[in-house]
C-alpha cells in the first residue's frame, strides 16, 4: 500500500475503501456493521481525579459518540468483584511513565460503578467488551487465582452482578485476560509456569488453562462470545493449532513489533514502565526513524494485518483489535508529535476494514481523553469511524458460521 503522505493521501485511501464497500451490494442487504471500538482499559475507573479525563462519564461518552465510536473495551476487575464487589480497593500503579490508568496509588470501587458505566453505555447504544488486566491491589488479591476454575469463578461472579441489573446485552464479548499469558497481567499463571513466557499462548499448559476456563464459562453463558486476547507476532499459530475454543480473535498489532520488533530495537526502547529514559529515546529517534523510510514501516504493518485477515478467514473466526497500529507507548510530551502516529493508525484502520474480517476495529490504543493530541482531532476520528462502520464483513463470517454469529448477533 502506498505511503500516506498526509491528508490528501488519507482521503484517497478513504475513497478507495468506500469504493470497495459500494461494490458488495448483495452482502449489504443483510448487513451487520462492524463496531468502531476504543480501549479504555482500567482508565475508565482509575482516571477520575480532576483533569484525568474520565471524571464525568456522561461527558466523555458523548464525546466518544461525537467521534463516531460505538464500542469500548474496559477492565471489569473480575478478581476484585469475586472477592468483594462493593469494597473500596487500594491499587498499586502498574507504571508511572504511561498514562493508561493511574501513575500512583489509587482507590477504586468496582460495583456499582461498573453497572453504572454499562447503563450509560446502554443508553447510547455503545457495546462494551469486557477484559481484565488483573490490576494489583495492595494485598495482591489476583494471586488467589491458582487454577483455571478460579479464573472462571471470578468471571461468572462478575457476569452475574451485571446480569442482575439487566445489562448483559450491553456486553459485546468477554476476554478472560488481556494479552495472555503475559506476566504483567497474569502473574498468577506465569509464577506457576515460568517457562511459558509472554506471547506463548500456544504452549500446552496455557492451552489447557484456557480451554478449561472457557468450557466453564460457556456452560453458564452459552450465548456469550468468550476468548483470551493475544499479542503474539506469529499469527500463523491460529491456524497451526486448533483454536476452535476461541469464539473470536482479539489480536493486538503494532508496526513497532513487526520483523522481530525491528523498529523498537533500533529505537532501543525498553522499560517503559518506570524509567524516563525510555521516552527520551522515543523523542530522539522514533519519528526520524519512521520518516527515513515510511513505506518500509508501513508495509510491515499492512502485511501483518492482511496475513491476520487471511488466517482468520481460513479458520472462520471474526477479528476484533483494540490495541494497535503504529507504536505501542506514546503520550503528550515535549517533542513528541502525533502526526506520524496518526498516519500509521489511519493506514492500519483502513487496511483492517478492507479485509472484511474485523467485526470491531480501533483506530489506536490512544483513543481516550487523556491523550489530548489524539483525542482533540475530532474530524480524524470521524473519518476513520465512518470507514469502520461502513465496512462489509466477509461472507466467511456472516454466512453459515454459528460461532461468528454469537458475536455478530451482539453487534
Amino acid at each position: 500500500m502506498a505511503t500516506l503522505g498526509g491528508l490528501a493521501s488519507f482521503e484517497t485511501l478513504r475513497a478507495s475503501s468506500y469504493d470497495r464497500i459500494a461494490g458488495v451490494s448483495e452482502i449489504s442487504k443483510n448487513k451487520v456493521s462492524p463496531r468502531a471500538i476504543t480501549m479504555w482499559d482500567f482508565s475508565w475507573l482509575e482516571r477520575r481525579w480532576p483533569g484525568a479525563g474520565y471524571e464525568d462519564w456522561d461527558k466523555v461518552l458523548d464525546e466518544l459518540l461525537e467521534r463516531g465510536y460505538n464500542a469500548i473495551r474496559i477492565d471489569a476487575y473480575p478478581h476484585l468483584i469475586a472477592e468483594d464487589p462493593t469494597k473500596k480497593w487500594m491499587l498499586n500503579e502498574v507504571w508511572n511513565q504511561q498514562v493508561w490508568g493511574s501513575p500512583d496509588l489509587n482507590e477504586v470501587q468496582v460495583q456499582p460503578n461498573l453497572n453504572k458505566f454499562l447503563e450509560k453505555c446502554k443508553e447510547r447504544d455503545i457495546k462494551v467488551g469486557l477484559s481484565s488486566w488483573y490490576r494489583q491491589d495492595v494485598d495482591d488479591t489476583r494471586m488467589k487465582i491458582t487454577t483455571a476454575d478460579k479464573m472462571a469463578d471470578c468471571w461468572i461472579s462478575t457476569l452475574r452482578t451485571i446480569e442482575t441489573d439487566g445489562l448483559l446485552d450491553t456486553v459485546l464479548y468477554v476476554d478472560l485476560c488481556n494479552e495472555w499469558p503475559g506476566n504483567l497481567w497474569a502473574p498468577f499463571f506465569s509464577s506457576r509456569y515460568p517457562h511459558v513466557v509472554w506471547g506463548q499462548w500456544h504452549k500446552e499448559e496455557s492451552l489447557q488453562w484456557m480451554k478449561h476456563a472457557l468450557t466453564r464459562m460457556r456452560k453458564e453463558y452459552p450465548d456469550m462470545p468468550f476468548l483470551f486476547s493475544f499479542d503474539n507476532g506469529d499469527v500463523l499459530k491460529y491456524e497451526e493449532i486448533d483454536t476452535s475454543f476461541l469464539d473470536l480473535y482479539e489480536h493486538h498489532i503494532w508496526m513497532v513489533h513487526q520483523n522481530n520488533s525491528e523498529f523498537y530495537k533500533l529505537v532501543d526502547y525498553k522499560d517503559g514502565q518506570y524509567s524516563p529514559e525510555a521516552y527520551k529515546k522515543v523523542v530522539k529517534v522514533a519519528e526520524k526513524l519512521y520518516k527515513e523510510k515510511p513505506s518500509y514501516w508501513q508495509k510491515l504493518l499492512t502485511d501483518k494485518i492482511e496475513l491476520t485477515g487471511i488466517i482468520a478467514k481460513r479458520t472462520g473466526r471474526p477479528l476484533i483489535t483494540t490495541e494497535c497500529w503504529g507504536i505501542v507507548d506514546y503520550k503528550d510530551w515535549p517533542l513528541l508529535n502525533w502526526d506520524w502516529v496518526k498516519e500509521l493508525c489511519a493506514l492500519g484502520t483502513v487496511t483492517a476494514a478492507q479485509t472484511g474480517m474485523w467485526a470491531g476495529i480501533a483506530t489506536s490504543n490512544f483513543c481516550g481523553p487523556q491523550f489530548v493530541g489524539m483525542w482533540r482531532d475530532v474530524k480524524w476520528h470521524q473519518h476513520l469511524t465512518t470507514i469502520i462502520k461502513s465496512a462489509i464483513l466477509d461472507e466467511s463470517i456472516i454466512m453459515d458460521n454459528e460461532v461468528a454469529a454469537k458475536l455478530l448477533r451482539r453487534l
